[in-house]
């Protein structure tokens, strides 16, 4: 299973929140094993950018470590609104 989370920061707060992330992500792939990626879309609009944190191929339990380490981390502190998050599976091949 594959995890995607996507929030808001305001641009003051995104230099903060880029280091929580990195460093959350850094402790959760030593734990578990994924290698966390963090995107954000190029434009701001009304100094506001949206983020995503990308899991791919997520153990079972992850998405459980994963919202215990967003906590442990205070990286709620800097986000502007509620971190949405989205799950995808792998689509097998057609025969």
């Amino acid at each position: 299973m594959d995890l995607y989370i996507y929030y808001k920061v305001k641009d003051a707060d995104a230099a903060s929140l880029e280091a929580a992330v990195a460093s959350m992500q850094a402790t959760l792939a030593q734990r578990h094993g994924v290698a966390g990626q963090l995107k954000r879309r190029p434009e701001a609009k009304d100094g506001v950018q949206t983020w995503m944190e990308v899991y791919p191929s997520t153990p079972e339990g992850f998405a459980a470590a994963l919202d215990g380490a967003v906590h442990e981390a205070g990286v709620l502190s800097w986000i502007a609104g509620l971190r949405h998050t989205e799950a995808f599976m792998d689509v097998a091949p057609c025969a």
